[in-house]
């Protein structure tokens, strides 16, 4: 039988075919690919950018500044919206493909779909080497694009223009699933980019994948419940899953009935809002003093859609009870069995339900609940004294936090990424909204932070955006000020002035250093970095780059610019603060493993390998 064709370049069918692609769950549908980002050269602009161009109005194309901040975006902007929409990302080749890399590693490491269209070398061969071009003597199939293959959960390299026809749909079964999503590569060679084919029509027919609420084994289900019953103090671990499959509602019923605390991820923060009494709020190295606690003698662990991250367990250090057994609720099979546990691999939200449905009238001990709720009152009490410290020659961390949670809108979101911010808001943020937390922890990028901002505005325009940034990152990537400039998108970015790195300055400090590399300072005559501060003027960095500016020195200035910020109408707003990094958010006796020398002249080492050495035996194998 013949097959009606349409002939296109293998371009214009690519972003025909993904102008076509939705997404339903719930019965609730949408359209897969929000857009194209992409920055064009030599290797992608007579293809992938004539394309677009051709197609505007079915796929709209976005400009960027950098590659890595567009693929960044774009893991935002799928975060946000529970992984059930993304972009695509284009380059041209060499450089602008592998500057791409890093966002990919982020987007599999978090389990956030996004498609990544890098330009690559011509396949036929003739006019090799081209400019950007790396060659190999062992290969002449061989590109920098192939070092997407072990941050992918799924490449191709489209050699022939016909190879698009049964490519896509595996990029898109990829993209698309629960458990096994990430960054999708598909490589594409310059002149292959412009071939052109006779494509089946039917290719560029609307297409509808169902997101599966796929459920776990019965007996599976029976077998938890019987362990729940057995158990005197379990605890739940509230991962991201908890977000990605809405199962918030499911896990607030499950909670109330039965009384089992909760304790959170960076990527589950939120899953409770704050205020409920048996949130026991952060987990981990960067946990609360009641989590901490209550984790260190569960005799039960129910991680729901967590992947245990050595932050989350404290490097096997936070559950501390020898006959601890664990239950994992996931849809991927591979993060269901750590710690040797009783696999639920299953969507998060109808796992829950039938588990609830099979606990039937279980509930804790009434003196186990009531200490739990305890320590969510006695937590509150230690964020509003961090809040409210008055620190002075300026202000602290803790307190911009503070200002920023007490006077941003209950609906907001925070947003941020790497450095020593992530573990204070995830101690101190006082999550109102669901959506009100939004942390890139997974791989912890620096440089996140304000691309992400526009991912997350993008994914919900009339929600208000606080981008908490410290400078480090800052200087790392700030150019997306220009695109939230360019498309007329507020997000409100708080640039926190600590001159250096101060996260790594105090873990400096911890293993016996002395915050060695990690401060914005000159080089004195002593040959060290150590001399007077650096004098980055951030404010009018911000300014230069279309931003509206406000400087703020102490509260009463910052809660004006924070007035200031929420009124301004169009565009991005910096508001620019310095403060003491001396001045830090206590631990609470978590404890993360980061090797010490194990030999060395300086005392201050030697002490902190001591007390490394005595905290590695608190390890456990699962």
């Amino acid at each position: 039988m013949t097959q009606n064709t349409i002939r296109l370049t293998m371009s214009q069918a690519l972003v025909k075919y993904l102008a076509n692609q939705y997404v339903a769950r719930d019965g609730s549908e949408n359209r897969f690919f929000a857009g194209v980002w992409g920055i064009f050269g030599h290797g992608n602009v007579a293809g992938v950018g004539q394309a677009l161009e051709q197609y505007a109005p079915e796929l709209r194309y976005y400009q960027c500044r950098n590659e890595q901040a567009q693929v960044l975006t774009s893991v935002a902007y799928a975060k946000h919206r529970n992984r059930l929409a993304t972009f695509a990302c284009a380059s041209s080749i060499g450089p602008g493909a592998s500057n791409m890399i890093t966002g990919a590693a982020v987007a599999t490491v978090n389990r956030i779909p996004v498609l990544i269209l890098p330009g690559d070398i011509f396949a036929e061969r003739i006019q090799a080497p081209v400019l950007q071009q790396v060659e190999s003597e062992h290969s002449q199939d061989f590109s920098v694009n192939d070092c997407f293959k072990p941050v992918s959960r799924y490449w191709d390299r489209i050699n022939r223009p016909e190879q698009i026809i049964t490519a896509l749909p595996e990029a898109m079964r990829v993209l698309t699933s629960p458990a096994d999503t990430g960054a999708v590569t598909l490589s594409l060679p310059q002149d292959i980019q412009a071939y052109a084919y006779d494509y089946p029509a039917d290719m560029f027919e609307k297409r509808v994948w169902q997101i599966p609420r796929n459920r776990p084994d019965a007996s599976a289900i029976q077998r938890a419940a019987q362990w729940i019953r057995e158990s005197a103090q379990p605890i739940i671990v509230a991962g991201g899953g908890v977000h990605y499959s809405d199962a918030h509602d499911a896990l607030e019923d499950f909670v109330a009935r039965t009384g089992i605390p909760v304790t959170e991820t960076q990527a589950g923060k939120g899953a409770l809002l704050y205020d409920n009494p048996v949130n026991l709020g952060a987990a981990g190295v960067t946990g609360t003093e009641g989590a901490i606690a209550l984790m260190s003698e569960a005799d039960l662990v129910i991680g729901i859609g967590t992947r245990y991250s050595d932050f989350t367990s404290a490097s096997n250090t936070a559950f501390a009870n020898a006959g601890a057994r664990f239950i994992n609720i996931n849809v991927a099979e591979f993060d269901a069995y750590k710690n040797s546990a009783l696999p639920l691999i299953g969507d998060a939200r109808v796992t829950l339900e039938e588990l609830s449905a099979a606990l039937s009238d279980y509930a804790v001990a009434d003196d186990y609940r009531a200490r739990a709720q305890a320590c969510n009152r006695a937590w509150d009490a230690e964020v509003h004294r961090i809040y409210n410290l008055e620190h002075e020659p300026m202000l602290s961390q803790g307190e911009v936090i503070g200002m920023v949670n007490t006077l941003s809108g209950a609906g907001d979101t925070v947003l941020c990424a790497a450095g020593s911010m992530p573990g204070d808001l995830h101690k101190l943020w006082r999550t109102r909204d669901r959506k009100g937390y939004h942390l890139e922890y997974g791989y912890s990028t620096m440089g996140y932070e304000i691309a992400g901002g526009l991912g997350v505005k993008l994914a919900e325009p009339e929600r208000e955006v606080w981008v908490m940034v410290g400078d480090g990152s800052f200087l790392m990537m700030h150019t997306e000020i220009v695109t939230m400039v360019q498309e007329g998108i507020k997000v409100n970015i708080i640039v926190v002035d600590n001159h250096g790195f101060a996260s790594i300055g105090a873990l400096s400090k911890s293993v016996g250093s002395d915050g060695f590399g990690t401060k914005y300072r000159y080089r004195s005559d002593s040959g060290h970095l150590d001399g007077e501060t650096l004098p980055i003027d951030f404010a009018k960095n911000c300014e230069s780059l279309g931003a509206h500016v406000i400087r703020a020195r102490d509260r009463e200035e910052f809660s004006r610019a924070m007035a200031e910020a929420k009124a301004h109408q169009g565009g991005p707003v910096c508001i620019v603060t310095e403060v003491d990094r001396r001045q830090r958010v206590p631990g609470y006796g978590a404890w993360w493993d980061v090797p010490v020398a194990e030999v060395s002249e300086m005392e201050a080492v030697q002490a902190a390998r001591a007390d490394y050495e005595a905290n590695k035996d608190r390890e456990n194998y699962y």
